[in-house]
């Protein structure tokens, strides 16, 4: 499953990431095919939005290098989509929706051109591919959690990325948001596009996802979902700490999950 020109969407090889003398990456190698739902998976402090900052060049790395498509993110900015954290967000800064989602298109515009009617459609196109185009003259502070994720969303759509990075995209959203976001992440799958989402609840893994990444500062595995996402990983990536873990090839169907007591 990799592109055309034979290049993996997302090649990340021994990436190595410290704050300080604390290691948050260690030696961490990863391959994303093209045209695939990867969630990104690990305890509170295991590296996930370390591992998107580094993707993204927002932090230096002491070792290893990532190469989206087959180049370094440098050259291939322009198509990768980033939607962040809702909590690391300025939702006061004085803007409309439209505007916000319109910035998605500022990559491809350049520094010297502002957009026009081209642009507006694209972020008139995307707000109401997440069902916000009527906020599109709402002030950001004006709406609620998961509106504010839909807007995000839609400011990655109106990118057109080839490649999209999601920190915890359905954190905090309630069920209506959390179900047109699966639709919009279907949908960029059924377009070739690639999708790396930093996901927490286990119970949804199966349903939304074709691959998994389990971190724990290392890489604990990777791969398909049904050869991945195992009890004995998850034990390896969460120490015991998670109350849920997949029920094994000869158990029920694909999506159950069994209750599995918490080791503290």
């Amino acid at each position: 499953m990799k592109d055309a020109d034979g290049s993996l969407a997302l090649h990340v090889e021994d990436l190595t990431v410290a704050y300080g003398e604390r290691p948050a990456l260690w030696d961490v190698d990863l391959d994303v095919p093209a045209g695939v739902l990867m969630a990104v998976l690990g305890p509170n402090g295991a590296g996930k939005t370390t591992l998107m900052k580094a993707v993204l060049g927002l932090v230096r790395p002491v070792a290893g290098r990532v190469l989206v498509h087959g180049r370094p993110y440098a050259e291939q900015r322009r198509i990768v989509g980033y939607v962040p954290q809702r909590g690391s967000v300025d939702w006061d800064f004085p803007t409309t929706v439209l505007d916000v989602v319109t910035m998605g298109r500022y990559a491809s515009l350049g520094w010297f051109r502002s957009p026009g009617a081209a642009e507006r459609k694209a972020a008139t196109d995307a707000l109401d591919e997440v069902g916000m185009a009527p906020f599109a003259s709402r002030h950001i502070s004006q709406l609620s959690g998961g509106q504010q994720q839909r807007v995000f969303l839609a400011r990655a759509l109106a990118q057109d990325a080839s490649l999209y990075l999601m920190d915890e995209p359905f954190q905090g959203v309630d069920a209506t948001t959390e179900r047109a976001i699966v639709r919009v992440l279907r949908d960029l799958r059924s377009r070739g596009r690639t999708v790396v989402v930093v996901h927490h609840d286990l119970q949804t893994v199966r349903e939304y996802f074709d691959r998994v990444a389990l971190l724990n500062v290392r890489r604990v595995a990777d791969g398909p979902v049904s050869e991945a996402f195992t009890e004995e990983n998850l034990r390896a990536a969460y120490g015991g700490r998670t109350a849920f873990v997949p029920r094994d090839a000869t158990g029920p169907e694909t999506g159950d999950l069994a209750a599995s007591p918490v080791r503290e």
